[in-house]
């Protein structure tokens, strides 16, 4: 039995290829980054003691507490474009205690290119920006990689 486009699109998962990243700043800026990862949801828990009125043992309860904030990682190749340096700008900001927030977009797409589920990052800032690793021996892409600490993840 052979299966109709509309039945593969409805049941077959999205790849994970198809995404896009934008950064919304003063404007919004898209960026073509090989890798994101780190788009987790995560709360602290709490532990509760009761002291036992039947039973030997005190008894645990476990509750959700606060949200954890997120870490997210962005990895880009390094290519001639007005781009260039804009993470390093982004992150320079923080010398001076002046870290512009900005919350970050990144839209998984259907093959047409339409965003299909978006995760939105909340209040981004930058911690961390490693320059590639350079050998002499190797021809591998120019790597950078970019850090962010967040208050949260939205999905929509």
């Amino acid at each position: 039995m052979s299966l109709s486009k509309s039945d593969i699109i409805s049941t077959y998962p999205l790849p994970v290829y198809n995404y896009k990243v934008t950064i919304i700043g003063d404007s919004s800026v898209d960026i073509s980054f090989t890798e994101v990862s780190g788009l987790t949801i995560e709360y602290e828990t709490h532990t509760y003691i009761e002291s036992a009125t039947t039973g030997v043992g005190p008894t645990r309860l476990y509750m959700p507490a606060q949200i954890k904030p997120v870490n997210i990682s962005l990895k880009k190749g390094m290519i001639q474009s007005a781009n260039l340096t804009y993470l390093y700008d982004w992150i320079k900001e923080s010398q001076f205690n002046q870290i512009s927030k900005r919350d970050v977009i990144v839209s998984l797409c259907d093959e047409n290119g339409a965003p299909v589920v978006t995760w939105t990052v909340i209040n981004a800032f930058p911690t961390k920006l490693d320059a590639p690793t350079f050998d002499a021996s190797s021809n591998d892409a120019a790597i950078q990689s970019m850090d962010l600490m967040a208050d949260r993840v939205e999905i929509k």
